[in-house]
């Protein structure tokens, strides 16, 4: 793939120009931050939830199975994006991203809030399959529109912040779910209807990209999508949707294996490693132009040494200090992973190559705690197994040092940065 090499795109030809059909005008920041705040939504999904588990499995502990239920509401819309954002990266190059993204905006809010009014535990379930669904379709949508409104520089930059806000918000969705939890365990749910304040603005400011093409009378089919090119992007971003998510899901039950417990203890260090996830995702637009063959093997580094340093920490301070190092390493890691995966793409692939990658980065999420799990049985604890997991991303930097290097050395030609 050579775009191994650099994270920077050549200037689009004509073919790949990306404006406004109505104005001629390209993207603006409002376009942008629309795009990221959509991007936020399927955050909802990860965090808003988990503080009002325990109370779901008191209300429904008497349906047949609960035990087993009740945590998929919180965990199937990950998997739901990563089996259907592939199929809406596909419907996004056929049938257009404007159109998708409304709709899912719409259908997101009717199926997030269904449980203000659902009395089945299997009901609520069913509907949250339904919002996973509709999160692959945001998501894709958000992420290959702000490759196709931005270039360059602009690109790097809004990568990070999609990388910012989303660590943020995961952050304060937290935070708001135990507040509205304490209200009921159906409050939460309300927190959905704002995707229909946001498709308000989306339905009047985002507009579908036209790409200029030559005039043939004939309609063009889909261009393949380049999977030799892409494997080594989507199995990395695996990995690194399991990295990303360890510290999210397992550092509470870390400081609880301390004998740290108070609710405002656990917040401050889950806002210190979100805060250091933010600073790696802003540095990412100055420091793209060193390549993923430099900065994977570094954000992944950096991963595995704050996993290991939890492993041994002998006290609390110790593994919230390997907690910012890792957090630290993932800011930069999701930027570069999906710029790294669809630089590279042709318009008229991006949306499929979009969709693959958040499928991939979704079932890391997905996967993170039953693998944990997994590893756990076999070493005994918990800072055990992230630190196995520490191990294997520092092997996995080091041969991605070792291979990317090679590629970027025989591929290496003079990029142009665009702004």
């Amino acid at each position: 793939m050579t775009n191994s090499a650099s994270l920077t795109d050549a200037p689009r030809t004509m073919r790949d120009a990306v404006v406004n059909p109505l104005t001629g005008r390209p993207a603006t920041t409002i376009q942008g931050v629309l795009l990221l705040i959509g991007s936020c939504l399927p955050v909802l999904g990860a965090v808003l939830l988990a503080p009002i588990l325990p109370t779901l499995t008191g209300v429904f502990a008497s349906v047949p199975g609960s035990d087993a239920l009740v945590p998929l509401v919180l965990t199937i819309p990950a998997l739901m994006i990563a089996l259907i954002a592939p199929f809406a990266g596909a419907i996004v190059d056929r049938l257009g991203r404007k159109r998708l993204l409304v709709v899912a905006l719409i259908a997101y809010a009717l199926l997030g809030t269904a449980p203000l009014y659902l009395d089945s535990l299997g009901g609520i379930v069913i509907s949250r399959v339904g919002v996973g669904i509709t999160e692959a379709a945001i998501m894709t949508c958000c992420t290959t529109l702000l490759a196709d409104y931005f270039v360059g520089a602009r690109r790097n930059k809004y990568f990070g912040l999609q990388t910012v806000v989303t660590s943020l918000a995961a952050t304060a969705f937290f935070v708001l779910g135990g507040a509205l939890g304490a209200n009921g365990w159906r409050t939460p749910f309300w927190l959905y209807a704002v995707s229909l304040v946001l498709v308000i603005p989306v339905a009047f400011l985002i507009w579908q990209p036209r790409v200029q093409k030559a005039a043939s009378g004939v309609k063009a089919k889909l261009p393949p999508i380049p999977w030799r090119a892409l494997a080594l992007p989507l199995a990395v971003t695996l990995f690194g949707g399991i990295l990303f998510y360890s510290l999210i899901v397992e550092m509470p039950y870390v400081l609880a294996g301390q004998g740290i417990t108070e609710v405002a203890v656990i917040g401050a260090v889950t806002a210190a490693a979100s805060l250091a996830t933010a600073i790696g995702a802003i540095l990412f637009r100055w420091i793209a132009r060193f390549g993923a063959h430099r900065l994977l093997p570094i954000a992944l580094g950096l991963g595995g040494i704050g996993l290991v340093v939890i492993w041994f920490a002998p006290s609390t301070p110790v593994a919230v200090v390997g907690a910012i190092i890792t957090s630290f390493g993932n800011g930069i890691l999701l930027p570069t992973l999906v710029t790294w995966a669809i630089s590279g793409l042709a318009f008229e692939q991006r949306g499929r190559g979009t969709g693959l990658w958040t499928g991939f980065l979704f079932f890391g999420q997905f996967a993170c705690p039953l693998l944990i799990l997994a590893i756990q049985g076999g070493v005994g604890t918990l800072p055990a197994a992230l630190g196995a997991l520490g191990v294997a991303a520092l092997v996995i930097a080091v041969v991605l040092a070792l291979v990317l290097s090679r590629s970027a050395a025989a591929t290496r030609t003079p990029v142009v940065a665009a702004h």
